[in-house]
């Protein structure tokens, strides 16, 4: 399995959330970045942190309410917001990230 910082750090756009099996307004995000997914393809990549299962790594980037969602390409942190979000909202940031 690929290391945290591999994948932050390559080329593609990669969208991390930052959540808790515990957090009502992470389980709704699920079903949106599984469309945000199914709408970019391999243009995206979408990973899940449990922060209860990588305290370092939420430290590390500040994590303090969940969900946070973090966009990074080559290790730097595009945009990054706490709180769900919508389809929309969030298809719209990665089209102002993408190329």
């Amino acid at each position: 399995m690929e290391k945290f910082s591999e994948i932050i750090n390559s080329n593609q756009l990669t969208l991390v959330d930052f959540f808790a099996t515990w957090c009502g307004p992470c389980k709704m995000m699920h079903p949106v970045l599984k469309d945000l997914k199914d709408n970019f393809g391999d243009s995206i990549r979408i990973i899940k942190l449990d922060v209860d299962k990588n305290p370092s790594l939420s430290i590390t980037y500040r994590v303090q309410s969940v969900p946070t969602l973090m966009l990074f390409r080559n290790g730097e942190v595009l945009w990054r917001q706490s709180g769900a979000m919508s389809l929309n909202d969030l298809a719209s940031l990665i089209r102002q990230h993408q190329g």
